[in-house]
């Protein structure tokens, strides 16, 4: 029998083949699940193929069904400051056998020179926000990284121009909190970005902390923290309650243990105690107290560190992005030293401004 080619009329009458197959001889849906498997690492060289192979990696289909699947690859983003006081980033995939720190090009350059810059990831985006000089008041500039096209954009700016600021992420908006901006205001205020809609939206409240150092995201809450207090050496932090949207004083207890960077773990908050060598504790909310898992070799870690997770492994990432790696479902109760891993160590000593992880 002689192949017929189906031509398809488009609306101005154009006539028009039907799109290539994505894999010759194989149905569309069947070649999504091949592709789908292919690592991440190999997805700057799959978009050179073909105009579909690069229209599939760019798009999000690829991405929602490896999710679905649970075949999504999470990489871990840090941002830095150099030796000469600029902005870098680097990247690490965690499951590759070359595990090791690999730096992203091309950076927005208006960036590279600010101080205090939001870093918070929403979907497969990165995105850099504010910061200021001291040649130059805070700005509301943000850029968005789409990590399936490996380039940045100019992005929809903040609702206010804010620098040395909190991000978060809660119910698929990003949360910019606090930090300084113009007026006297900003330190009391935050703005949200809604995706669906593209645009930000300015909130205040008296009850956010000025100065904030660490935040974290724990059963639907974001919890902000400051630094101890001169007076009463006291740790202060407030928690935001999406159900009424307004910021109101933590819990005590656990604030009083909360002595440096911390990161969520299925439910279960971590803090790195920096205070004297760096020692990882548990908050258990049962038992309402501060549990110490172990201590860190001094050899491997270099404070201050930033923590993040993926899946139930803790990274420990401090100057010079040493990185320790910490499996929290092995690791016992105890003062003791904790077995732990390690990313080979480097030269450098750029400090880390701040972690995140990206899943595709």
């Amino acid at each position: 029998m002689q192949e017929v080619s189906i031509e398809i009329e488009n609306p101005e009458g154009i006539s028009r083949q039907p799109p290539e197959p994505l894999i010759r001889g194989l149905p569309d849906d069947i070649a999504l699940l091949c592709l789908a498997r292919v690592p991440r690492e190999y997805y700057t060289v799959l978009k050179f193929v073909s105009r579909r192979w690069r229209d599939l990696v760019h798009g999000e289909g690829l991405h929602a069904h490896r999710k679905k699947h649970n075949l999504d690859e999470t990489w871990i983003y840090a941002l830095c400051r150099d030796k000469f006081e600029q902005v870098c980033c680097y990247v690490l995939d965690p499951n590759s056998s070359r595990r090791s720190w690999k730096q992203m090009r091309e950076l927005p350059s208006r960036s590279l020179l600010r101080k205090g810059v939001g870093f918070e990831v929403l979907g497969k985006s990165l995105y850099l926000m504010g910061g200021c000089r001291w040649s130059e008041d805070a700005t509301d500039e943000t850029y968005c990284y789409d990590a399936s096209k490996n380039s940045w954009a100019e992005a929809n700016p903040l609702s206010t121009a804010r620098c040395y600021f909190a991000c978060e992420v809660l119910g698929q908006k990003i949360y910019a909190i606090g930090g300084l901006g113009l007026n006297s205001s900003v330190p009391h205020s935050w703005d949200t970005y809604d995706p669906c809609t593209n645009n930000w939206t300015s909130h205040s409240d008296g009850n956010i902390v000025p100065e904030i150092e660490d935040s974290f995201v724990l059963g639907e809450k974001i919890y902000i923290r400051c630094g101890r207090s001169a007076v009463t050496s006291q740790v202060y932090a407030v928690v935001y309650e999406p159900s009424s949207g307004t910021w109101q004083n933590a819990d005590a207890d656990m604030v009083s243990g909360w002595q440096g960077p911390a990161v969520v773990v299925d439910d279960t908050l971590y803090v790195l105690d920096e205070s004297s060598g760096t020692r990882l504790m548990m908050w258990e909310k049962d038992l309402r107290e501060w549990v110490a898992i172990g201590r860190l070799s001094p050899l491997l870690t270099r404070p201050p560190c930033k923590l993040v997770a993926v899946g139930k492994s803790i990274y420990v990432i401090g100057k010079g992005r040493s990185t320790v790696v910490v499996d929290v479902s092995n690791a016992g109760n105890g003062g003791g030293m904790m077995v732990s891993s390690s990313i080979p160590k480097l030269t450098s000593n750029d400090d880390i401004i701040n972690c995140k992880c990206l899943s595709i």
